[in-house]
């Protein structure tokens, strides 16, 4: 397991807030679709030759959009699956880190998706007493020569 995994699982909940709101547009739409009227000649009920108003839903777009909302809604469930499997991966390699820190940090900014500004806010919630306050800068750094540490050990063992 590597970074990929934690890059992996923002993207997959970055895909489905995106496939939530292609619904949530699909769903207004379905709910109130819009009513197209048009005048036509033609013969009324009493015999009168005249124009006559035609009022209706467009039925060809009311049921492509009801059809392309069936499959968002499946490919969400297929997608919240995915996620699902990708957290407890995820998790698995963060509770791997030695560093009850990096762990911590990890946490809040792959799993639960702040910035490294709030991560740093949050770091110092969390750690009051500590002399040196975090930053966002000292959590990005730590990041990223955790990972530079992880490629070196790897190629080591090779």
């Amino acid at each position: 397991m590597d970074k990929g995994i934690l890059l992996q699982y923002c993207d997959i909940k970055e895909e489905i807030k995106d496939i939530r709101a292609r619904i949530k547009k699909l769903d207004k739409f379905l709910d109130n679709p819009p009513i197209v009227s048009d005048t036509v000649r033609g013969t009324r009920k009493d015999g009168t030759i005249g124009p006559i108003r035609i009022a209706g839903i467009p039925r060809p777009e009311y049921y492509r959009k009801r059809n392309a909302h069936r499959r968002y809604q499946i490919l969400l469930e297929q997608k919240e699956a995915q996620l699902l499997e990708l957290a407890c991966q995820a998790e698995e390699y963060i509770e791997s880190i030695p560093q009850p820190e990096l762990r911590i940090m990890f946490r809040l900014y792959y799993i639960d998706g702040l910035t490294w500004v709030q991560v740093a806010h949050r770091m110092n919630s969390m750690f009051p007493k500590r002399r040196i306050k975090y930053t966002e800068d000292n959590c990005w750094r730590r990041n990223q020569r955790f990972f530079e540490n992880v490629g070196s050990c790897r190629e080591e063992m090779c």
